[in-house]
């Protein structure tokens, strides 16, 4: 949408309108940027002197804030909660592709749903199911019996292998690759075999999955993304790691496989998850976090040394590296102690 009215903003986002609703409002800005015809938000009262210098249209504020406005304002509970829904409202982002591209290459035996989308140069090969509205970019590739859900878009250059099942209203962005064999070799005197992966990867409802991450098939079972998941750019999901429900993964993270993950978890950026184990529900894990062991408690939990200045990291790293000798002149001193008591 390129522009609605405020009063219909306010309607739809369930705010209480103060001011004039007929403005009409073309795109949301920040409050240093925004521009006579947008709209910003403020999330925290610290930014209430920037009001008056503010050039946007309207507020989205709390009713605390209020009194401080200098234009018309929505006035509702969590203005960051709304300034997403609004911002979807007024999302001018073009879709990945227009109706079917006749450079497209689609297998007779694919079944599509009304309203696809397929563009330039996209491979979609025998067996696919895509639902209704399903968009999928340029030079995408979709492989065998793959089932692909409606309202579901993929951006330019993404491959989805064989026999995956991706759920509705998913996002992907360009350059993921879903269904790539997980890293299974056993060794034979020094060489290794080659183990097929013949699992799948099973991905939910309202999936979003950020730009070149890779999500490997299960070995046996399946690879299992949960409903409402989000993942990052650059990330590694290796074989038969299970996602629970609403977990967010932060860019750069990798994850061993066979972990499982619960629902409601926060994954930092950079971190690393030991496999063969599990995590439980609403965990957050900080940024750069290396997690070894299983999680059983929900809570916050880190691992990532600060940066510091450098002579300062220099002593750090020289006590680390000299932690096994301290500690065993501390029990050697504790001994000594004890044996004079």
């Amino acid at each position: 949408m390129s522009s609605i009215r405020l009063a219909d903003l306010a309607q739809q986002l369930d705010a209480e309108l103060h001011g004039d609703g007929e403005i009409v409002i073309t795109g949301v800005a920040s409050m240093q940027t925004a521009q006579a015809g947008q709209i910003t938000f403020m999330v925290n009262p610290r930014y209430r002197e920037q009001l008056a210098v503010c050039q946007a249209s309207a507020v989205v504020m709390t009713e605390a804030d209020l009194p401080f406005a200098h234009s018309a304002a929505l006035v509702v509970k969590n203005p960051y909660l709304t300034y997403a829904r609004m911002a979807q409202i007024l999302d001018s982002t073009p879709q990945p592709a227009q109706n079917i591209a006749p450079s497209a290459v689609v297998d007779a035996t694919a079944m599509l749903g009304t309203n696809v989308a397929i563009g330039a140069n996209a491979v979609i090969e025998s067996g696919v199911v895509l639902g209704d509205n399903v968009v999928i970019g340029a030079g995408c590739f979709v492989g065998k019996n793959t089932k692909i859900g409606s309202g579901t878009r993929l951006w330019a250059n993404v491959s989805i292998y064989h026999e995956i099942q991706m759920g509705e209203e998913c996002l992907v962005q360009s350059g993921t690759v879903i269904g790539s064999d997980g890293f299974g070799y056993a060794n034979d005197r020094g060489n290794w075999v080659k183990i097929p992966q013949l699992g799948r990867v099973i991905i939910g409802d309202r999936v979003e999955i950020g730009a070149c991450t890779t999500i490997d098939r299960g070995a046996l079972d399946d690879t299992i993304i949960g409903n409402g998941v989000i993942i990052d750019n650059q990330c590694q999901i290796a074989h038969n790691v299970v996602i629970g429900d609403n977990t967010a993964v932060a860019g750069g993270v990798i994850m061993a496989g066979s972990l499982k993950i619960g629902r409601y978890c926060m994954i930092g950026g950079a971190s690393v998850i030991n496999g063969h184990m599990e995590i439980c529900d609403k965990v957050t894990v900080t940024g750069m976090g290396m997690v070894m062991r299983p999680i059983t408690e929900p809570g916050v939990y880190s691992s990532g040394i600060p940066l510091q200045p450098n002579k300062v990291w220099r002593k750090t790293a020289a006590l680390v590296m000299n932690i096994d000798e301290i500690s065993k002149r501390l029990k050697s001193v504790e001994k000594k102690i004890n044996q004079q008591d």
